[in-house]
């Protein structure tokens, strides 16, 4: 396993900062196609912030600039959001589920972001047990991007389904194996297997409890009494388990 060392970094949105970071890449990547959402994708919504639920952000590290996001919600807690509109495949409905959404890059953005966000999906799924990813997209370009990453049709037919919490547009499921993903990438030797599982990428850190965008020093005014030069209190070292760093295979 080699390590490569990207432009951004990948973490989890931790202050309100961070969130409305990531709602500000939403609304200027899906704005253009959905302008009539744009102003809703702006702002958190309630799943934002649920228990269940993890938002990470890709950040420029030139720039300090947020430029990708996406949101992973399981069903720890209960029905995902997809499955207020669905019914999965009684062979799904016992095990456990993820729902990718959110997914977006800013125009312009490294061409990694919305592979890194993926990667960060598949390494956030195996961290919580997760069998199965589950996205929806509409159009065919995008479709076929997935289905290149080894997602299928949820369904047979390969309908569009029409879900309540995107305004109702239609729209194909798809979903993704992700205890089988390392063994069925490995065998044909898929051409991202070495990116998604053969390549440690420290940037794309899911365990830090650093925010994600970068925090501005506070103001520091002396006293005019003050002889003595204050000294920085050093954080206590804490011991992180980074899935990132080391090649995972899980088996059915």
């Amino acid at each position: 396993m080699h390590t490569q060392t990207l432009s951004f970094r990948v973490r989890v949105a931790r202050t309100p900062q961070d969130l409305q970071a990531a709602c500000r890449v939403r609304a200027e990547s899906y704005g253009h196609h959905l302008p009539h959402l744009q102003a809703t994708l702006m702002e958190p919504d309630l799943l934002d912030s649920d228990e269940s639920t993890a938002v990470v952000l890709c950040v420029d590290k030139e720039s300090g600039r947020a430029i990708g996001t996406a949101r992973f919600q399981t069903n720890a807690c209960g029905k995902l959001l997809i499955e207020h509109s669905i019914s999965v495949p009684e062979a799904m409905r016992d095990d456990t589920r993820a729902e990718i959404s959110r997914l977006s890059a800013v125009p312009g953005s490294d061409p990694l972001v919305k592979l890194s966000l993926m990667k960060a999906s598949y390494l956030f799924c195996l961290a919580r047990q997760v069998r199965w990813m589950v996205i929806s997209a509409r159009s065919e370009a995008l479709i076929r991007q997935y289905q290149r990453l080894g997602f299928t049709d949820l369904f047979e037919d390969k309908r569009m389904v029409n879900l309540l919490h995107v305004g109702r547009l239609d729209h194909r499921i798809l979903r993704f194996n992700v205890t089988a993903a390392e063994r069925e990438w490995r065998e044909p030797r898929h051409r991202l297997y070495e990116f998604i599982f053969d390549t440690s990428h420290p940037d794309v850190d899911l365990f830090t409890t650093q925010p994600a965008l970068p925090q501005r020093a506070p103001r520091v005014h002396a006293h005019p009494s003050a002889w003595s030069v204050p000294t920085v209190r050093q954080p206590m070292h804490e011991l992180s388990v980074r899935v990132a760093s080391a090649r995972m295979v899980v088996v059915n």
